[in-house]
């Protein structure tokens, strides 16, 4: 699979949720023109939006974390079969534990696309390891709708749904970050750090 539509093809066959395409856009165009040297990302997945912000910055170099481990071996064929290989480095685990391990490292630029009821967790060391005027974007905040929805989102979705609200709500108020919520899609969130 060494091209975006190959990942993409690949990803819709076989179920794999991937970024959606507005969302892809928006990512790409952030790394285009902010050119990120040193990015995070938390969900690996296939090594689709890994790609993209390769393909986007082509002075970066990418850690990104993937639990799962048949994802990250497919992710790693990815990035051998891309030529990536030497600006990638994965690691496998559970993203709180590898943050917690990383905390003392700094990013231009984070992509958050792990599991969303985790993000609130996540925020602390995350804003921590944002350098100033980098940019964190988290997607499918918005939870295929029930973040907006006024009332119960039921017994389900209701730890996920605090969650995301409760991690909107903490960037939206910290005067350290610019943040604007992008309702399209399953949501995007962008923050900068300004201060």
């Amino acid at each position: 699979m060494k091209t975006l539509f190959e990942l993409k093809r690949f990803a819709k066959d076989n179920k794999i949720a991937v970024i959606r395409p507005k969302s892809a856009k928006m990512l790409r165009s952030l790394c285009r023109e902010n050119k990120p040297k040193k990015i995070l990302e938390i969900g690996t997945a296939i090594g689709y939006s890994a790609s993209i912000m390769l393909n986007a910055s082509k002075s970066a170099n990418i850690l990104t974390i993937e639990k799962d481990e048949q994802m990250a071996k497919i992710a790693r064929q990815t990035f051998l079969e891309r030529n990536s290989s030497q600006r990638i480095t994965l690691i496998e685990g559970d993203a709180f534990d590898v943050l917690n391990d990383l905390k003392n490292e700094k990013f231009d630029f984070i992509f958050l696309d792990g599991p969303k009821g985790q993000y609130f967790k996540y925020l602390p060391l995350l804003k921590k390891m944002l350098n100033l005027n980098g940019f964190l974007l988290a997607d499918d905040v918005l939870f295929h709708g029930y973040v907006k929805k006024v009332g119960d989102p039921g017994h389900k979705h209701r730890t996920i749904v605090a969650s995301l609200r409760s991690f909107i709500s903490d960037l939206t108020i910290d005067k350290n970050f610019k943040t604007t919520l992008y309702d399209f899609e399953d949501g995007l969130i962008l923050s900068q750090r300004v201060k």
